[in-house]
């Protein structure tokens, strides 16, 4: 989702794209990926690649979200240094926040207190990315930055119930109760844990901005500055799918961390703001799914290194 959304952005700035999706090259192999940046070449990177999932594949995997994630950001972080990389932006996680981290989340809460432990293997890979980028800053003047968005949704994403994120594990969720005639959805949790959720064409806006005008050693937040809770997203998501059923939530299911919302002042003051609503996002989101339902495209997507 990620990947493909910052192939779109950078259609519009005449430059060469080079992609490496999963069925051309293992980026957890660390001579393939070495071979591959030295033969391309690339100016410019952009880590989007990782092993994603919501609270139920980071509880079941956390050995693949931890090896997975240290290896794919390590081989290609390094493999741009040497190869003369001018400059990459790796893309982190709000999650490498505290749980109960201080709201909204400034930068400076990184490593201030306990992870949430339903996401914290996937956590430690991203802040060991955000620590490599500074360190190869320190030692060998690399122009590496890192952004921390927050939570994401859009054309591309995983709608798989069992590993997809709760946005669009919650569309496909609702679409299927309205293709079914369902009276009801279940929400797992309460549904009043509060996120933040990022369109991911806006995203890929923010990347290639701070691309062209961020060159430092802290990492940036990357969000709306907006919150709203679960049942609330549901309700939204609800309308945007034409579903009249209700909802019930299961409590013992967990909730994750109370609270997520960043601190997006640094990037403001940057002079970048996302521009579409939460509305606009989720039907865009819902026609791209509807086009793709059935194809096995819109069940799970490839993760992809950009340069």
């Amino acid at each position: 989702m990620a990947g493909s959304a910052v192939v779109r952005r950078l259609a519009h700035e005449g430059c060469e794209v080079l992609t490496a999706d999963r069925a051309t090259l293992d980026l957890r192999r660390q001579e393939a990926v070495e071979q591959w940046v030295a033969r391309e070449r690339p100016d410019l990177v952009f880590v989007a690649a990782a092993t994603v999932g919501g609270i139920l594949a980071n509880s079941t995997r956390p050995a693949e979200f931890l090896y997975d994630n240290l290896v794919i950001e390590t081989n290609i972080i390094q493999a741009a240094y040497r190869t003369g990389v001018k400059k990459l932006v790796f893309l982190g996680s709000s999650c490498i926040y505290p749980r109960l981290a201080a709201q909204p989340m400034v930068e400076e809460e990184l490593l201030a207190g306990p992870l949430e432990p339903t996401n914290q293997w996937y956590a430690v890979a991203k802040i060991a990315g955000i620590k490599l980028c500074q360190a190869y800053r320190r030692q060998y003047g690399c122009d590496f930055i890192a952004a921390m968005p927050t939570n994401l949704y859009g054309i591309g994403d995983n709608f798989d119930l069992q590993s997809g994120h709760v946005a669009a594990a919650m569309l496909a969720k609702i679409h299927r109760a309205k293709i079914e005639g369902r009276d009801n959805v279940e929400i797992w949790g309460t549904g009043t844990p509060k996120r933040e959720f990022l369109f991911a064409d806006d995203l890929a806006d923010a990347l290639v901005y701070l691309a062209k005008h961020y060159s430092d050693e802290p990492h940036i937040n990357v969000g709306t500055g907006q919150e709203i809770s679960i049942r609330e997203l549901a309700e939204l998501v609800a309308a945007v799918v034409g579903y009249r059923g209700g909802f019930f939530h299961d409590t013992s299911k967990p909730d994750g961390s109370p609270r997520k919302l960043l601190d997006v002042s640094r990037l403001t003051a940057l002079g970048w703001s996302a521009p579409t609503s939460l509305h606009d996002g989720f039907a865009a989101t819902y026609r791209w799914y509807l086009e793709h339902l059935g194809s096995g495209v819109a069940l799970r997507g490839q993760p992809a290194m950009l340069s």
